[in-house]
């Protein structure tokens, strides 16, 4: 065969290429351009015509299926949203000289037309029979809608009127969704319900519409195990309510921050609790699946920043009390999510989400600096925390938290005084507890309990050095050195003898720089005789214990 034709088969034109192949090695081979290797030509020649042939089908076949994609699915949705959007333009288009009734019952003919339509499309083109029933639903809602909006001259002037037919309809599109199974349709429904609630800008609508609609998704989607709807629904049920609060402009009105009920905040919690339940229901995995970690940071960080932005914005005597409410619901979360599913990831969230509540509660309830002292003490609850959760993550972001609470403390406390030196107590403490229980932690290395042994190293002297006497620096600092040697003959634990030295040297140096250039003799004196006094009995405790392991 010399040339190819329309008719020909898919082994001739592989015989063919591979004619050509060989044409076109030996003219590279007289033109001297470097030939193709061995392994390259023994290749293409050893190959059988039918695996080139499956190959070539192969490629085939997937352009086809892209090209069925394309036609059968994008097209038919892209259909569905062009013949909407010229549908809602035909009935808000200005009938002045009609009834105001006759576009809207012209648009409910449309509408059951075409889900009439799709029950006849059902047999032979089920997706895009799906389709056409989505846009016949919502065409219903929008037709619905015309009888109040879009027109000066109203069908329905009642508003709880108006938002109770459009309520009947959502009802109609759940049934319909869950007698079809359908997570599209149901996952419109839930869109045309929280529609309707800021259609009715009523405190109380809203937040049982938000209620009703976060429980029916957490059944629905458990018993059809579709948990992606719930990532659905917890996105628009806070962005409903974060419209309800910028005083809800599609109804056009200004944008504005808008005074809500203080009780909206306890709604907020409820549906951060109702959204976490989807989670629990859903079937155990040996581990988390990326579906569950993205949604426990949704929920925790939409659903509480949400929160936090509104009392930020809306002063009330009970914000801190609200907080602390915001602590609770989440520290019991994360303790749910330890005991029941063993979650990482999840409890990490959550916990820290709750301990970030506490501290916004701390901050509102206390004044500067008094709260820096209150949010250092908090940074041991959350290390025992960690502790009970056998989490690296906490104890790693906790002594990062501590150690900006106290540079803060640093740039706006004021003064340091004698309270201050709780940052090194916590520190202290924060090792003990590590040290106490590090076996149960994942965190196996020594670096987290040296770094908060390290930080009061620093933090204890000075904050004795800023509260103390002068007079007195040297002795409080002789009397640490001491109380971490005892503390390593108690516990035994060399740690704290290595800490007792660090701490002796620095007063070493601080009376040889102080102590000489002191005016007061009598602090040269006492400072100098004491100091040397534990110096020699330091020396003399070595000698001793040098000699009896001799």
């Amino acid at each position: 065969m010399n040339n190819l034709s329309d008719k020909s088969t898919p082994e001739e034109i592989v015989e063919f290429l591979k004619r050509i192949d060989l044409r076109l090695t030996t003219v590279e081979v007289a033109l001297h351009i470097e030939p193709p290797t061995e392994r390259t030509t023994a290749a293409i020649e050893q190959t059988p015509v039918s695996e080139l042939v499956e190959e070539i089908s192969q490629v085939e076949g997937e352009d086809e299926q892209l090209e069925n994609r394309i036609g059968q699915f994008w097209f038919a949705k892209t259909g569905i949203i062009v013949l909407a959007i010229g549908i809602g333009f035909l009935l808000t288009f200005p009938y002045e000289n009609l009834p105001s009734f006759l576009p809207s019952l012209f648009g409910y003919f449309l509408a059951f037309a075409i889900g009439a339509f799709s029950i006849y499309l059902r047999k032979n083109y089920e997706f895009i029979a799906g389709y056409f029933l989505g846009g016949s639903l919502v065409l219903l809602y929008f037709t619905t809608l015309r009888l109040y909006f879009f027109s000066q001259q109203q069908t329905v002037s009642d508003t709880g009127l108006e938002v109770g037919l459009l309520s009947f309809v959502v009802l109609l599109c759940f049934f319909i969704s869950l007698k079809q199974r359908s997570i599209y349709l149901t996952g419109i429904s839930i869109a045309l319900g929280l529609s309707t609630a800021l259609i009715s800008d009523s405190a109380v609508i809203i937040l049982l519409y938000q209620t009703l609609l976060a429980v029916a998704t957490i059944i629905i989607s458990s018993k059809n195990k579709w948990f992606n709807l719930i990532l659905y629904a917890a996105f628009l049920t806070y962005l409903t309510h974060l419209i309800w609060f910028l005083n809800n402009p599609f109804l056009g009105k200004p944008l504005a921050l808008s005074p809500l009920p203080e009780i909206n905040l306890l709604f907020l919690l409820l549906y951060v609790v109702v959204f976490s339940l989807g989670v629990f229901l859903k079937e155990d995995e040996p581990s988390e699946s990326s579906d569950e970690i993205i949604s426990s940071i949704g929920n925790s960080t939409v659903g509480y920043g949400l929160f936090l932005l509104i009392t930020l914005t809306q002063t009330s005597p009970f914000n801190p009390l609200f907080h602390f409410s915001a602590f609770l619901v989440f520290i019991i979360l994360s303790t749910f999510f330890w005991t029941k599913r063993r979650s990482k990831y999840s409890t990490f969230f959550y916990v820290m989400t709750a301990y970030l509540a506490l501290s916004v509660a701390i901050v509102l309830q206390f004044k500067i600096p008094d709260f820096f002292i209150w949010l250092c003490w908090q940074s041991i609850v959350v290390v025992s925390t960690a502790v009970w959760f056998r989490s690296k993550f906490i104890i790693v972001a906790n002594f990062g938290i501590y150690l900006a609470i106290f540079f803060a403390f640093l740039a706006f406390g004021g003064k340091v005084d004698l309270v201050s030196i709780s940052f090194g107590l916590v520190a202290l403490i924060s090792a003990r507890i590590l040290n106490w229980k590090k076996e149960r932690l994942e965190l196996k290395t020594e670096q987290m309990r040296n770094a908060y042994l390290l930080t009061a190293l620093f933090v204890i002297p000075y904050a004795l050095y800023n509260t103390v006497p002068s007079g007195f620096v040297s002795l409080s600092w002789i009397a640490v050195s001491i109380l971490y040697y005892l503390f390593s003959l108690l516990l035994k634990i060399e740690k704290y003898r290595w800490m007792s030295l660090a701490t002796l040297l620095l007063t070493v140096v601080y009376v040889f720089i102080i102590g000489i250039t002191s005016s007061d003799w009598l602090y040269k004196i006492v400072s100098f005789i004491v100091l040397g006094i534990v110096l020699l009995s330091l020396s003399i405790i070595y000698s001793k214990k040098k000699s009896n392991r001799a």
